[in-house]
């Protein structure tokens, strides 16, 4: 079956997506009727609002599925367009899928530790009222990642779960629900990075495309969660 975003998508992967979109609505509904919201779940209790800093200060680790996220904000002038605010979700090599590997990138030295070597997954930038409003992947200086070949990311993505309460148990369902809601969007999306980078290293022959500051977002979609569960629930009466 072939869906909204032009990708192939099996009945297993709609069924995902649609308990996904079920999860992440619930998130988002009993927050708003708390009268909270996603992003004032990650930064409750942490004082004043600093830009560039990790919310939580020291990240959302599960250790038992190696998955990891925090939020920050760029100041106003190191933004590529307006944004309140975004997650970084990453996997730590002991969550990733057997056979996967860094790819070999120039000038860099691999971290230290056999769980070092995270792989960056993707960035959900937010709204000032909370709610997800674009997904994003970035050049590897970014985030200081390891990177990893688009296909092995892909591999990745189902190993994303947080499974704590901690910060947020709302928050947590919601950004594990987020990776499985978008699931097609987020294989375009690392595939374009890939070709992305591939093209300004072309452009580029002199630099190092992974450390060039003149690269940051790689790849990029504007996105409504009510806009992708309603094409979900269409689909299920079709």
């Amino acid at each position: 079956m072939t869906g909204s975003n032009g990708t192939d998508m099996t009945d297993e992967m709609l069924a995902r997506m649609t308990q996904a979109g079920v999860e992440a609505a619930e998130c988002v509904r009993v927050l708003s009727k708390s009268g909270g919201n996603l992003v004032g779940e990650v930064l409750r209790g942490n004082g004043e609002f600093v830009e560039w800093s990790h919310y939580p200060p020291d990240d959302v680790y599960d250790a038992e599925t190696h998955a990891q996220f925090y939020f920050h904000a760029h100041p106003p002038e190191a933004r590529d367009r307006p944004d309140y605010g975004h997650f970084h979700t990453f996997l730590r090599p002991r969550g990733m899928p057997e056979g996967v590997a860094p790819a070999p990138v120039p000038d860099v030295v691999q971290p230290d530790g056999d769980n070092a070597a995270l792989s960056h997954l993707i960035g959900i930038s937010m709204t000032r009222e909370g709610l997800p409003e674009r997904l994003f992947t970035t050049n590897r200086w970014v985030t200081g990642e390891t990177w990893y070949a688009a296909d092995d990311v892909i591999l990745m993505l189902d190993n994303f779960v947080i499974d704590l309460a901690y910060p947020s148990w709302p928050l947590n369902r919601w950004i594990t629900a987020m990776i499985a809601l978008y699931r097609p969007q987020i294989e375009i999306l690392l595939q374009a990075r890939d070709r992305r980078v591939v093209e300004w290293q072309a452009e580029h022959p002199a630099e190092n495309v992974y450390e060039d500051r003149r690269l940051e977002i790689t790849s990029s979609l504007d996105i409504s969660m009510q806009s992708q569960i309603e094409w979900l629930i269409a689909r299920d009466r079709d």
